[in-house]
């Protein structure tokens, strides 16, 4: 099945969840889907027998830095927030067919439903995506630091992250 059919079939079953398709990309297409449907479109991936999504390969995290600056009238800069996106690369080792999902979300409120019920190798991938970079996996049976101590504060991946100077009272070199 080509990444046209998949997009195709997707919209029609998803409809607005689909957001769109971007196949001039280097790697395998990449469609983007609605944050919070993620889980649904995940498991008919997964299900489907014309598709077979059986394996997620990996799960990243990215800073889209791509935040407006304004300044307001009392001179005062003010910030859109900016998205922060989830690629989710996708294979089915019986068709040998991939293609990549993303979600993006915004910074202020980033959150994304959890897919470790429907592939269990998202668990440690969510963990690691919440500790760099603060995205919030929702229905996640354990989402805790895994990378940074449990006490660390802020998210070292994003892109407005200031390393701090001490970290439980001792001076942190760089």
């Amino acid at each position: 099945m080509t990444a046209e059919e998949i997009y195709n079939l997707l919209k029609d079953n998803f409809g607005e969840a689909i957001l769109e398709m971007v196949s001039n990309v280097p790697t395998e297409p990449i469609i983007s889907v609605e944050p919070l449907q993620i889980n649904l479109i995940s498991q008919f991936l997964r299900d489907s027998n014309e598709l077979q999504f059986d394996n997620l390969m990996n799960l990243s995290g990215v800073d889209d830095n791509n935040a407006e600056k304004t300044t307001n009238e009392d001179g005062s800069v003010s910030s859109n927030g900016g998205t922060l996106s989830v690629y989710y690369h996708l294979d089915s080792l019986n068709l040998k067919h991939k293609f990549t999902l993303k979600v993006s979300t915004k910074r202020d409120k980033p959150e994304v439903e959890s897919v470790v019920n429907i592939w269990h190798s998202a668990d440690w991938h969510e963990r690691e995506a919440y500790d760099m970079f603060g995205i919030i996996f929702l229905n996640h049976p354990d989402l805790t630091r895994i990378l940074m101590p449990y006490d660390w504060e802020g998210f070292p991946l994003r892109k407005d992250y200031e390393n701090p100077e001490f970290y439980d009272g001792m001076r942190i070199p760089y």
